[in-house]
């Protein structure tokens, strides 16, 4: 529901017909640079990744409604990249609550925190790597 009214409306609370137009698209761009090392800063990639924190089939099916049939954005090590971060990144929202009931809250965050910075640290070694190969 969230991530519904974060696509759906812009900082006005009027329904946008472009997504690039939407909360979500703002909040992405403001956290685009950070992937920007490895590859993909591109708002669009953002975008999946955060809906991806709610089910991580949502990258994908994100990542198509925003690209629509355009060519790819992404290189093969790009994308070698981006599959390295969805692999590694949070689990989704359901497994971050039951570690939450399981260990607390202050784990759960951990986990989470703990989990985002080895995936990227992972994503970043693959595209540097993959640069020196391809």
């Amino acid at each position: 529901l969230v991530i519904w009214f974060l696509q759906t409306f812009n900082t006005h609370l009027s329904i946008v017909t472009d997504s690039k137009d939407s909360i979500l698209a703002m909040v992405a761009s403001v956290i685009a640079p950070i992937f920007k090392p490895m590859g993909y800063g591109d708002w669009r990639i953002s975008t999946a990744l955060i809906t991806g924190f709610m089910a991580k089939e949502s990258v994908v099916s994100t990542l198509s409604i925003l690209f629509g049939n355009t060519a790819a954005l992404l290189g093969s090590i790009s994308a070698a990249s981006l599959l390295a971060f969805c692999l590694l990144y949070t689990p989704c929202v359901a497994a971050i609550a039951s570690i939450k009931r399981e260990l607390g809250g202050k784990w759960a965050i951990f986990v989470v925190l703990a989990q985002c910075v080895i995936a990227w640290l992972v994503s970043f070694a693959v595209y540097l790597v993959g640069g020196l190969f391809f």
